[in-house]
Parts: structure tokens; sequence; C-alpha cells
């Protein structure tokens, strides 16, 4: 597929390196890693390389200067590619960026330069074991102790954490005017004592791993806490706006990939007289495929031009559709590849039958589509909130 032409000249030539990296591994690599049981470290190291993992992050941190935009062209084009870097989302685009708009001085000069040459990677610890997507019933709690922090809790279905130097938690601490919990971000090394991760076995081939997180007693100085502690949800969505933007990303980029797997059986599959992409049956699902892939593209490049401008509140409404869009574009992408290959479709030899679990994690993660639409329903059209 060519670059979209609404894209600036750097935007396009960026897409077409990217894409360039990509082919150069594949689904094939990505397969053998997971096999495996490692991780893409030469993928990740050549993207670093390149400055691809920084992009988005501030040129006097050794960043590219970019901003969301830019990272998300990245991540989709390495999942056109079949090797798209779930760590992308977590470390550069959630963890460097919260860092960059809200962290110290102290806190960019420690995280921001590893972030952006790839030689540091951090995880984000926000989902638990009962509050799901509910970010107000989060219970980790972050108590003062002297001039230290104690932080204790749990956290599930976390990322990366085995490769991570650090985890970004989201913890609560109490407001002392109101006694109410708010959210606060805070940095935990991996080798913290108390800080223990249990891993989940997950029906998902991916590289990245995901960890059950249990945190007893967490000793942290104060610079461990990023941020200020009365902003709260701020900090916290200046995250999470990203995430979903770049989750939207995966998922464009896993979409065209099994799309383009289709398209190019379909061309060349011929039972009869002619390739069945030949037959409407075959060929009306895949163009269909086609424009609700461009069209999730679309809004997730309106949210991240949103995001990169500043307006978070805008972003924010536009991230949750892109996400819920491109979701359901990949989910149907990739049933679609399977149906039009048929037997085919499930061999390890075309290596879609793997993406029939991952295209649903999107449609799961970071938040459900049913949030999605509580939140539409409720923020944008005014509707009375049912949650």
């Amino acid at each position: 597929m060519n670059a979209p032409v609404l894209e600036t000249e750097e935007h396009q030539a960026l897409r077409a390196a990217v894409a360039a990296l990509g082919r150069r591994y594949g689904r094939d690599y990505m397969t053998r890693v997971v096999a495996e049981e490692g991780h893409p470290d030469e993928l990740w190291a050549d993207a670093a390389k390149l400055g691809y993992l920084g992009v988005n992050l501030p040129e006097e941190y050794g960043g590219g200067g970019g901003g969301i935009a830019e990272l998300s062209i990245v991540l989709e084009e390495l999942g056109a590619a079949g090797s798209p870097l779930l760590m992308l989302v977590v470390s550069p685009a959630i963890c460097g960026t919260v860092i960059a708009r809200f962290g110290t001085d102290e806190q960019k000069r420690q995280w921001l330069p590893g972030l952006a040459d790839g030689s540091r990677t951090m995880a984000f610890g926000i989902t638990e074991p009962d509050a799901g997507s509910n970010s107000h019933r989060i219970t980790t709690t972050a108590r003062r102790d002297g001039d230290d922090w104690l932080l204790t809790g749990r956290k599930v279905f976390i990322s990366g954490v085995d490769i991570a130097d650090a985890t970004l938690i989201v913890g609560r601490t109490e407001d002392a005017r109101t006694g109410r919990l708010k959210p606060c971000l805070f940095i935990v090394p991996r080798d913290a004592p108390g800080f223990a991760r249990n891993r989940i076995d997950m029906e998902v081939q991916a590289p990245e791993k995901q960890f059950e997180l249990v945190l007893d007693d967490v000793r942290l100085p104060a610079d461990a806490l990023v941020g200020d502690e009365d902003a709260g949800l701020l900090q916290l969505f200046a995250g999470l706006n990203p995430e979903r933007i770049m989750t939207a990303a995966f998922s464009v980029g896993m979409a065209r990939f099994a799309l383009e797997r289709a398209v190019e059986y379909a061309k060349e599959r011929a039972v009869w007289k002619s390739p069945i992409g030949a037959h409407q049956a075959v060929a009306h699902p895949l163009a269909q495929s086609h424009i609700e892939i461009e069209l999730a593209r679309l809004m997730m490049q309106k949210a991240a031009r949103l995001y990169d401008e500043g307006d978070d509140m805008g972003a924010g409404e536009a991230a949750n559709m892109a996400k819920f869009a491109a979701a359901d574009a990949c989910v149907k992408a990739v049933d679609q590849a399977v149906h039009t290959l048929g037997g085919n479709g499930l061999s390890k030899e075309y290596g879609l039958a793997s993406l029939i679990v991952a295209s649903r994690v999107a449609r799961i993660a970071p938040v459900s589509r049913e949030m999605i639409l509580n939140f539409v329903s409720h923020q944008t059209l005014g509707l009375p909130k049912s949650y």
C-alpha cells in the first residue's frame, strides 16, 4: 500500500524507510523469535540505530523531536511487514511521553536518552485484578514514610517486565485535604526489594510476555514520583492517549499485513478458469477491509495530530475512536484473510493463523470496546452516564 497522500514528505520518507527495515525481518523472523522464547533484540537494535525508537522524544535527550504521529508510523509499518514491536507502545510512547512532559530534569536525563536509543526500556503497570478498565478502582497505594514512599498492591497483564529496566506504576496517594485517593505515577526499578513478578501463560503468540506484579511495601525515594502529586488524571491520560493511538497503529499494521497476504493469494489462486480474486464473493470483502483499514488510519492520524498539538481533550476522544475502529478493522481483516486462503489460512506457511488470537487483543486492551462506547455515548453525545 502506498503512503497516504495527506502525509508530509517527511512522513512519507519515514514510512518508506521503516517499511524497508520491516521487510528485512518480516513475519518469519517474529515467528522464529516466539518459537525460541526469545525477544526481537536484533530488530529492536536496528530500529534504535536508525533513530526510530525515540522518534517522538525531545532532541535534547537524543530523540527525534517528533511526536506520536511519527512513532505511530514506525509501529504501523513494522506491523505491516509482520514484525511489530509491542514495546514501542509501552516504552517510548507511554513512559517516554509521560517523563518528557512531566518528569523532573533529573528523570529526563536519567531515562530519556536510554529510551530513545533503545539501551533502556520501561514497562507500564496500570491494570489490576479487581479494577479492569476502571482506573478509579485502583488499589495499589503509596504512603509516605519520612522522605520515601512505600508502594503496595498488585498488577496484572503487564507487558515486558522481564526485559524492562523499570516499570512506571500507576498507584494512588491520599489527598490530605479530602482523604480521597488520587492517581500518581512511580518509577519502580526491576530489582527493587519487594517487587516481584509472575509470568501469565497466554495463548497469544508474541515475544512480549505478560506478568502479574506484586508490590509489597516497595520502598522508593521521593524522586521516584513522576510529576506533580496533585496533577492526577492529567498525567495519567498523557500516557493513556498515546497508548490508544499506538494500539490503533499496531492494529492497522497487522490488518494491512493480513490483507496483503490475502490479496496476493486471491490474485494467484485459480480453482476454476480465473483467479479466485475475480469473484465478487472474494473480492468485495477484501475491498471492504481495505476501506475500513483506511478509515481507521485516518482517525489514528487525526488523534496523533491533536495529541501532538497539545489538544488533550480532543485527542482523548479521537484516540478512543481510532483504537475502536482499528481493532475492529484488524479482526475483520484477519478473519477475511484466513477465509480467503481456506485451509492454507490455518497453515504455518502463510503466518495468518496465529493472528486470529492476536488480532482480538486490541478489542480488549488497553481498554475494551464497550468502555469506549461508554466514553463516546457519555462524553461526546452527552447521554446519561451508564457506568
